[in-house]
């Protein structure tokens, strides 16, 4: 592994400036699947990089190389207002689907991130019903006083939040409690092997069960398979999103696989408002 301050990675620090710079970076979006109805209502935006000499270099790489230079508010800001403007060319076109986007433990610990949040919202005119932020347990226990409060002023404008690898940190349940949080993301790790493993299925299965208890919805990541989704159904996830589904894909390929998508899978007509499984 190359030292962080080493050439190389000082260079692709530098290359990542530029390329945001000159657009170069892209999103790719991945379908969430209702697991009960089978539509499909919601997608996540995730971050590419297409290197001329590296090729696609993987998103958290990209976030530790914007965290490591200071660069990770310009860039959340990026893709929060290329999501925002995607999603807004679908709603035109009767596609309507709430978007989600990630944001890192630095993006919580900045109070600009609030206010340009607002700001984006505003210019856009888009809806905040159709937005959803993920962010993942660990950057929210960093400064859980600090993620409360940030994330109350994101819930009060009506953007949906989401807790993301949910199982893999170590957050407290009276924290939990306490944000203002719409719905839990299973991590992958417990989902991938449940039909096989009994410790996950019964991992999966509790915090299905913890997360309705508390009104949230159950988001299950890294589905592959029919035995999985079968599974899913009965533990009574909400949610399903992974590469039976769709792995994730540029906007213009996510358009064609919708209107592709089998008579099984309809495309929701509504926002994904809060009370939407």
């Amino acid at each position: 592994i190359q030292d962080r301050h080493s050439v190389g990675k000082l260079g692709l620090m530098a290359e990542l400036r530029n390329a945001l710079n000159k657009n170069k970076l892209e999103l790719f979006y991945q379908p969430k699947r209702c697991v009960v109805t089978n539509e499909i209502h919601s997608a996540e935006a995730l971050l590419r990089w297409n290197h001329p000499e590296h090729g696609f270099i993987p998103p958290e790489e990209i976030i530790a190389l914007a965290e490591q230079t200071g660069f990770i508010h310009d860039v959340t800001v990026w893709v929060l207002e290329s999501a925002i403007k995607q999603a807004s060319l679908w709603i035109k076109k009767g596609i309507k689907l709430n978007i989600a986007v990630n944001l890192s433990a630095h993006n919580l610990q900045d109070e600009k991130i609030v206010k340009h949040v607002r700001a984006l919202l505003a210019e856009s005119g888009f809806s905040p019903k159709y937005l959803t932020l993920e962010i993942t347990e660990n950057a929210m226990m960093a400064d859980p006083e600090h993620a409360v409060k940030l994330l109350s002023h994101l819930s009060a404008m009506g953007i949906r939040l989401a807790v993301d690898d949910f199982g893999t940190g170590f957050s407290s349940l009276g924290y939990l409690k306490r944000l203002p949080v719409n719905e839990l993301k299973i991590d992958k790790s417990f989902v991938m092997d449940m039909v096989k493993n009994d410790n996950d299925a019964v991992i999966v299965r509790s915090t299905i069960d913890l997360a309705h208890n508390l009104g949230l919805k159950v988001v299950a990541e890294g589905v592959e398979d029919n035995d999985t989704m079968d599974l899913l159904k009965i533990l009574r996830c909400d949610t399903a999103q992974g590469y039976l589904i769709s792995k994730p894909v540029p906007a213009k390929d996510f358009e064609k696989w919708l209107k592709n998508t089998n008579s099984q899978t309809k495309v929701a007509h509504h926002p994904s408002s809060r009370n939407i499984s």
